[in-house]
């Protein structure tokens, strides 16, 4: 038996890459999959219905059940559509694994608007959007049994998005935003019997592009999707139950929980503050700088 037989998932952006690998792994545990995706392409652009049909068929082939649907996740109307489409096939949802993104990288001063709006529209309404309707879903359907939903969602973040990344102020704003989402959503939805936990993977897909080909780790097994696509399905099941608002650090060869902003100096005044008595506060507010310490820390892309 399946860790997931009897349940019904949704995977966004499951064509290619980390979506397609916890499309195929929550299939071979049994789940019942709508796999969502646009067919865009890393960018954005374009729209084809090759790549979720592909997968739905590789699914199929292997014994499982699957859904395509082509609906546009960022959309308001599109992710009300998309939860109703494993509703109306299935009568029921148990995950909703967010996963579609694009990249549109520039330098901030080069950026134009919508390549800022077009990255934050699909990752973080993306993420959002589907969530905000399979929510609204589990806590009408736990009002009418009471009892909680027993579900599940698992976004994803990115290392990037909460170390910083040059080139990707679009990006980088999005991941964190899913991060601190992925916080507020488990505070709100834990006394729904929903878990809602992200992963920060880091692997060769279309997003890491030509920066994979640079760095000579394309074919690096450490780095193969599958490796992040198992956190995300652990996430979901039932092995992870207890465990809600973490962020999870993710590739192959080693898995992080990643903490969020904390302190790590901190003055006191009996004062109100003035510009003179925060540069007398300097030294010990930022001991580590003055002692020669990088300002800027944390995982690299790769």
């Amino acid at each position: 038996m399946g860790r997931f037989d009897g349940k019904v998932a949704i995977v966004t952006g499951a064509g290619r890459g980390i979506g397609r690998a916890e499309a195929m792994l929550a299939a071979a545990e049994g789940a019942k999959v709508v796999v969502n995706d646009l067919g865009v392409s890393g960018s954005g652009d374009g729209q084809d219905a090759t790549p979720a049909a592909v997968v739905v068929d590789e699914i199929v082939a292997a014994g499982g059940e699957a859904l395509a649907n082509h609906d546009d996740c960022a959309s308001w109307a599109g992710a009300e559509r998309l939860i109703q489409a494993a509703l109306d096939t299935w009568g029921r949802l148990d995950v909703l694994i967010c996963n579609a993104g694009i990249v549109r990288d520039k330098m901030s001063f080069n950026m134009t608007e919508d390549e800022f709006d077009a990255v934050v529209r699909v990752h973080l309404k993306g993420h959002f959007a589907p969530a905000h309707f399979a929510a609204a879903h589990w806590r009408a359907t736990s009002k009418a049994s009471g009892s909680p939903a027993d579900a599940a969602i698992v976004m994803t973040s990115s290392e990037a998005g909460l170390y910083g990344n040059l080139g990707q102020a679009n990006y980088v704003a999005a991941k964190a935003g899913i991060a601190s989402m992925t916080i507020t959503l488990a505070r709100e939805l834990e006394r729904l019997g929903v878990r809602v936990n992200a992963i920060a993977p880091v692997a060769a897909t279309r997003m890491l592009g030509a920066i994979a080909e640079q760095e000579g780790v394309a074919d690096d097994p450490r780095l193969a999707p599958e490796n992040a696509a198992a956190g995300a399905v652990w996430l979901a099941s039932d092995l992870a139950a207890g465990i809600t608002g973490q962020v999870l650090k993710i590739q192959g060869g080693f898995a992080q929980i990643l903490a969020g902003w904390r302190p790590v100096t901190e003055v006191e005044s009996e004062s109100t503050w003035t510009l003179d008595a925060l540069a007398a506060s300097r030294k010990a507010l930022f001991a580590d700088r003055d002692a020669g310490v990088p300002p800027f820390q944390g995982g690299k892309r790769l």
